[in-house]
């Protein structure tokens, strides 16, 4: 049964009850998700001219072919189910968060003698999963700690009584190093064993009080008894708990599990801490970004992220602390935005975390550029160059064994390949291999070509070798009339010496510059490009050699042959009506008994 369906003219249809909308464009693509306590009210407000939406919002309303609705029992219902869907959907013009990571968890398998591992793969049926953690580290530190206080099996074989009693297993390295307790041969009784495992199960918890008592309790007794050794045992593990404690404790333990979140935004993004908190502790710290879609206020974008979080993080706070009002109610937990004491203090202490997170943010974007033009800037120095060579072009010629001369230009826009800018080049006025000859005629070529279409020249030309071919592509500008308007060097390959046109010794660059490497990857590029070129070249030739050597079939047959079939081989298994069609039933003929002849 399709949702109900209609069309933007249609909202007044709609009915005055909590739920969820759903906008699709004329391809029925979702564009949009929204939830409504009243859906007439809210989705009429999109159509009506009256209602002042920005640009963004407009832009969105004029896609809008058709549109669904899913009524639920309340406006937290909406919430959910439209949470949900966007991150199932992703549509274009909802909140995103910017978080596509797989988290780590902690398993406790479901089988005889429990095993605790890390995992990323979330089956439920194997056993019960403690997490996501959002730190690789955090999670670790809370493995280290429970592998320290108990005597919990690594191994992976099958402890069930039926197996231990056959008396198949030995015990390994772990037993003899204390770390396991030998359940393998019978050495550990399976109800002893569980009491370690439902001790790790409340720490995974974030619950240290009752592992903290057991271990007490256990000292004091042992001490009773004389038993020193072992109540030292004990106290060690009792000092290892306190001191995993001391280093997340914020605040006092009578603070028990708590949400806090905070925002803050620009223009174009909002970036949200969340800190979860158990007895005190801060047990996961997180940080997303959330691009604005149709210019979002911090509280929308808040409630999205606090749903999406709590959701993956598994929170079941009944409390949460936040910076902003969050004017939507929702059911299961109180949003409070503290103004004095503890409470406040950690708020500002998640404020302090987005605030961090925004500005390297910013940082590394400023450092990206700037690192950019630092290389630009540092080749503007060294060549002694009038403007920054944002836009650089490399020369290269190919003709391995004086064969079929090709050259390539590839072009380098910001430091950074542009690969829609390279281009090849068939050597035509040169006959013979003639590297010289053959880069004054592309060099010519190119900013021949510039001219007349009115385009922007470069701001460096390099040239992949030393004075001679330098000297030719040189050459090439003087016949032009732009000699001197754009500088142009040459790099030879074996000592990396940068030549410059009338200069009778090299210039030789710090070979650990990046301005060097730039040049490198250039030159390293362009003799890729037309290497490749060449290589093309010669396969095709080598194949329309094969169609020519069927008497009877030219080169204009050939090449006609292989630019519909791709390959000899491709022509030689289609069929002959097929072939027929393109060259006519005699050269079909000649050609299907030639290459049968020689697949025989």
């Amino acid at each position: 049964m399709m949702a109900p369906s209609y069309k933007p003219q249609e909202s007044n249809k709609l009915p005055e009850l909590p739920g969820v909308y759903k906008y699709f464009n004329e391809n029925n693509v979702l564009i949009y998700v929204g939830k409504a306590k009243n859906l007439k009210k809210r989705v009429a407000s999109y159509f009506n001219k009256g209602n002042g939406l920005n640009h963004k919002t407009r832009r969105m309303v004029r896609e809008i072919d058709r549109i669904e609705i899913s009524i639920v029992n309340s406006e937290f219902d909406a919430l959910l189910l439209e949470n949900n869907l966007i991150k199932e959907t992703q549509p274009k013009y909802n909140i995103l968060l910017k978080d596509d990571k797989t988290y780590p968890y902690i398993l406790l398998t479901k089988e005889h003698f429990p095993r605790i591992y890390p995992t990323r793969t979330v089956i439920p049926s194997k056993g019960t999963y403690f997490g996501p953690f959002a730190s690789v580290g955090g999670m670790k530190n809370v493995l280290e700690l429970i592998r320290n206080l108990f005597t919990i099996r690594t191994c992976k074989l099958d402890l069930s009584p039926s197996k231990v009693a056959e008396g198949k297993y030995k015990v390994c390295l772990e037993y003899h190093l204390g770390n396991c307790l030998g359940p393998c041969v019978g050495l550990q009784e399976e109800a002893e064993y569980q009491k370690d495992i439902e001790h790790a199960k409340h720490i995974l918890k974030g619950n240290l009080a009752s592992a903290r008592a057991y271990f007490k309790q256990n000292m004091q007794e042992a001490a009773e008894q004389y038993a020193y050794e072992k109540a030292q045992r004990y106290k060690v593990k009792l000092d290892l708990l306190e001191k995993y404690q001391a280093k997340s404790l914020v605040t006092s333990p009578n603070v028990t599990n708590l949400d806090i979140f905070s925002i803050v935004s620009d223009d174009k993004i909002g970036y949200v801490n969340y800190l979860q908190i158990k007895n005190g502790a801060i047990i996961l710290t997180k940080t997303v970004e959330l691009k604005k879609k149709l210019d979002e206020s911090d509280s929308e974008m808040l409630l999205t992220a606090v749903i999406r979080l709590r959701d993956q993080f598994q929170s079941e706070a009944k409390e949460l602390l936040t910076n902003v009002d969050i004017e939507e109610e929702v059911e299961g937990f109180q949003i409070i935005v503290p103004k004095i004491g503890d409470k406040r203090k950690l708020v500002e202490l998640s404020l302090k975390n987005a605030l961090y997170y925004k500005k390297e943010k910013a940082l590394l974007a400023g450092q990206t550029k700037d690192k950019k033009d630092r290389v630009l800037r540092q080749l503007q120095e060294d060549l002694s160059l009038k403007e920054l060579p944002r836009h650089i072009e490399c020369f290269d010629n190919s003709n391995i064994q004086g064969t079929n001369p090709v050259a390539s230009m590839v072009c380098f826009l910001n430091g950074k390949p542009a690969n829609k800018e390279y281009r090849h080049y068939h050597i035509k006025t040169v006959e013979g291999p003639n590297d010289f000859a053959s880069m004054t005629e592309v060099v010519g070529r190119r900013y021949k070509r510039l001219l007349e279409e009115n385009k922007p020249l470069p701001q460096l030309i390099v040239i992949d070798g030393g004075k001679g071919q330098l000297s030719s592509a040189a050459e090439a500008l003087h016949q032009l009339g732009i000699y001197g308007q754009v500088p142009i060097i040459g790099i030879a390959k074996r000592l990396e010496e940068i030549y410059f046109p009338e200069d009778t010794y090299p210039l030789h660059i710090d070979k650990k510059s990046e301005s060097l490497k730039l040049l490198q990857r250039l030159r390293d590029e362009a003799h890729r490009f037309a290497i490749n070129f060449h290589r093309d070249i010669r396969s095709k030739k080598a194949v329309g050699t094969q169609l020519t050597e069927i008497e009877g079939i030219g080169a204009a047959t050939a090449e006609k042959l292989l630019k519909h079939f791709k390959s000899v081989k491709k022509l030689r298994e289609a069929s002959f009506p097929e072939v027929e069609t393109l060259v006519g039933k005699s050269k079909a003929m000649v050609i299907k008994e030639a290459l049968n002849k020689k697949s025989g």
